[in-house]
């Protein structure tokens, strides 16, 4: 098929040849060499990557003897102890937020129903059987550690929390252990408001 007397294939040439750069048109006659080519793919768009930059890594100061780092332990793992045979207590986990009048009836202070809103947890504890005294409870930012003499729990808590501005009360009568922690959120002076 011919266009004005130039057939497409020239045509074709022609424009390859316009559009191409001299370094293309030697790695196309290596090619027909007999030589293996890679084709161009995604990552040839753009300018070339420099080969002799390395990326940085984000753990510079590590030391070759060391497996992990501390940001990659997990809080409350020294207290994992798989030869303890004393059992986990059942526990409940709820989340409290402070609602008025003006958040239930006319929704004036944005707060939803989310976790993100909740201001504190409250985590209750069964320990049947078991005295004020011989609780050692330990709280961390995202650990809740609690032992007794019959009872042991290890709790990853969903949320991080103040470490300082929590409260625990024993109650007798119930057998059970309430631990009331503030929530540590990341935009609390947006959502306090």
């Amino acid at each position: 098929m011919e266009y004005d007397g130039v057939s497409s294939v020239q045509s074709l040439r022609a424009l390859s040849a316009l559009l191409s750069t001299p370094e293309e048109e030697e790695e196309e006659e290596d090619c027909g060499r007999g030589r293996t080519c890679a084709g161009l793919g995604p990552g040839h768009i753009g300018p070339q990557a420099k080969k002799d930059e390395e990326a940085p890594t984000a753990n510079v100061k590590r030391s070759t003897k060391d497996i992990w780092s501390e940001e990659e332990v997990a809080e409350g793992s020294q207290y994992d102890d798989l030869d303890d045979p004393r059992p986990q207590p059942k526990f409940e986990i709820i989340l409290k937020q402070r609602v008025g009048t003006e958040d239930l009836f006319l929704g004036l202070s944005r707060k939803d129903p989310s976790s993100m809103c909740c201001e504190a947890m409250l985590v209750k504890i069964k320990l049947p059987d078991t005295k004020a005294t011989d609780v050692i409870l330990d709280v961390k930012e995202t650990f809740l550690h609690l032992q007794t003499p019959q009872y042991k729990l290890g709790l990853h808590l969903p949320h991080p929390v103040h470490t300082q501005e929590g409260t625990a009360r024993f109650y007798s009568e119930r057998e059970e252990l309430e631990v009331t922690l503030s929530m540590n959120r990341p935009l609390d002076f947006i959502n306090m408001q």
